[in-house]
């Protein structure tokens, strides 16, 4: 949402926004659509720039700024500057000096646009509000916010309330200073900490009537800009350590190609600093003069922006996978995003209840980012599509950890999980064997693999001679494993008493009460027990494990009963996936 770059989204798109496909509406739709994110858009600027409110992540609003100007590319409409002209605001002064924009490259533009020019300087993109400082005689005159770089809000009041903001200059001269509030922040790593909504609190800060002096305190400055300064950056710099803004001295060097400027941004992105920022700024030394500056982002200065840590993504699809015990996890499919150096198509919801109250639908926008670095993690419904996609998800009750042992359309994914968990470590430990194998084999019933041979399997597509003739050894294997292996496979719940000894029958013959006297069972999991065990279905599975011969369930064959300390781990509780 920063104003100071508002106006570049227009001009220059972030690379997300130009690989996507256009929204494949009718004009009437897209009228809707766009009118509706118009107008999201407009709420924000108001809340940020009229009242201190930040309502959505800054590299958030950009995004969404970013993504409509696509849209109005992709239905030939105008494109239009973001209002934040403070409409209503209670006083607008303008400014001296224009404040500009910046383009934001990637690396290899940043590479082409360092090729041609020398004098370079690189700063930390510190993430605040901006702000226009004018003096005269030394004196502090005024204190414009950006607004919309040729205008903004008198923060002059405010200003003076804060210890950052030299109300005398050591030295009584006029100048126009522009630069960054910032919130303090301390041992901030950009990298492990993100932006902390820094920015919201400054802005919300400067929005108040009135300043606390520990509120006031929590306030940095940084300027970026000296306009009417010294021609050369060294005496720019210089200039403002005498006047007591040491921070741009601090946080400003001279850079001779990409590999320096790569290790600065780096170097500032994973080290600790005293605010937050989203990216470093390069600078030519030398630029025009400060009269001839226009809100637009100029040639001689870019930002090279640090990778998001959240992204805007729009949903394509909500699938809704059924593990092994039933329990069912929605999963939205998107339109590919990236998030640091990785491309995110797909994001788990969590639950059908957190899916239900957010209740998202195809062509809502999301936010994600990534958990661990690795994981994306949804975080929030950013915008709704404003006509609501029907999406049919399954019921809560026909799914349970006694439900779907047969393949059939409504039953699929519970079905694949359930051969997942037998053969994994869970289970039977199948060599070789996972997901993949049994989407190859297109298993009708849980137990069919026990009855194929190295011809059959070998007729079955991309499984040759050599990999047929594993797969049977494996499964043949498998009729030799202990009854504990067979329970755990077929998905019995744990807690048996490990000092006793158990055969099937003697399983299949315990009641409720049974189950219930043994130690360390209460009422819930004896009832667990009493159901998987007196069920249909596992019965028969059972009766026909026996028949073909799986050692465990032939007569007189006992085995110790699983226990705490022997069982695996992920089999301990019913609704385990």
């Amino acid at each position: 949402m920063n104003a100071m770059h508002a106006t570049s989204l227009l001009l220059l798109l972030p690379l997300f926004a130009q690989a996507e496909p256009c929204p494949d509406w009718p004009t009437a739709r897209a009228t809707q659509e766009l009118s509706a994110l118009q107008a999201q858009l407009a709420t924000w600027d108001d809340a940020y720039h009229n009242h201190g409110d930040s309502l959505v992540a800054d590299e958030l609003y950009d995004q969404a700024r970013a993504r409509l100007s696509r849209w109005q590319n992709c239905f030939g409409q105008p494109q239009q500057a973001p209002q934040i002209a403070l409409q209503g605001a209670p006083s607008e002064l303008v400014h001296p000096i224009a404040q500009t924009g910046l383009r934001k490259l990637d690396e290899s533009a940043i590479e082409q646009w360092m090729s041609k020019r020398d004098d370079l300087w690189i700063q930390p993109k510190v993430d605040g509000v901006a702000v226009t400082l004018v003096y005269r005689n030394g004196q502090l005159q005024q204190a414009i916010s950006r607004g919309d770089g040729l205008s903004g809000q008198d923060w002059t009041a405010r200003a003076q309330q804060l210890p950052a903001i030299p109300k005398r200059l050591p030295e009584a001269l006029d100048a126009t200073l522009q630069g960054e509030l910032y919130w303090r922040l301390e041992n901030h790593q950009q990298a492990r900490d993100g932006s902390v909504g820094a920015r919201g609190k400054a802005a919300g800060l400067m929005a108040r009537q009135s300043i606390q002096d520990d509120e006031a305190s929590a306030i940095g400055l940084f300027v970026w800009a000296w306009p009417d300064g010294p021609e050369e950056m060294p005496q720019r710099l210089a200039g403002l350590q005498r006047l007591g803004l040491g921070d741009s001295t601090h946080y400003t060097y001279p850079v001779a190609d990409l590999a320096q400027a790569q290790q600065w941004r780096q170097r500032w992105y994973r080290q600790a600093l005293p605010f937050a920022s989203d990216g470093v700024v390069l600078r030519q030394g030398r630029r025009p003069a400060g009269e001839r500056w226009q809100a637009e982002p100029p040639h001689w200065a870019v930002a090279w922006k640090y990778p998001a840590s959240q992204a805007l993504a729009v949903v394509q699809k909500v699938h809704f996978n059924i593990g092994r015990s039933g329990r069912i996890s929605p999963v939205l499919e998107l339109q590919p995003v990236q998030l640091d150096d990785r491309r995110i198509s797909r994001v788990a919801v969590g639950s059908l209840s957190r899916w239900q109250a957010l209740d998202i639908r195809p062509g809502d926008q999301v936010s994600i980012r990534l958990s661990g670095l690795t994981i994306p993690r949804l975080d929030a419904v950013i915008w709704r599509s404003q006509q609501r996609a029907e999406v049919n998800a399954p019921r809560p009750d026909d799914f349970h950890s006694l439900s779907c042992w047969h393949s059939s359309p409504q039953c699929q994914t519970q079905f694949q999980a359930r051969l997942a968990w037998l053969s994994g470590k869970q289970g039977l430990a199948l060599n070789g064997v996972g997901p993949g194998t049994w989407s190859n084999l297109n298993m009708q019933g849980l137990l069919d693999w026990l009855e194929l041979d190295a011809q059959q399997l070998q007729s079955l597509p991309g499984i040759g001679a050599q990999r047929a003739q594993q797969l049977q050894q494996t499964f043949n294997q498998a009729r030799e494993k202990p009854l504990q292996q067979w329970l755990g496979a077929l998905g019995a719940p744990s807690g048996f008493d490990s000092g006793a000894l158990h055969d099937w029958p003697s399983l299949v013959a315990r009641s409720q009460d049974d189950w219930q006297r043994l130690p360390g069972i209460g009422p819930k999991r004896a009832e667990q027990l009493q159901a998987f065990f007196s069920h249909a279905e596992v019965q028969r599975l059972a009766a026909h494990l026996q028949k073909i011969g799986v050692t465990a369930f032939q007569p007189n064959q006992a085995a110790p009963a699983l226990s705490a300390s022997s069982e695996p781990q992920a089999s301990a509780k019913v609704t385990s996936q």
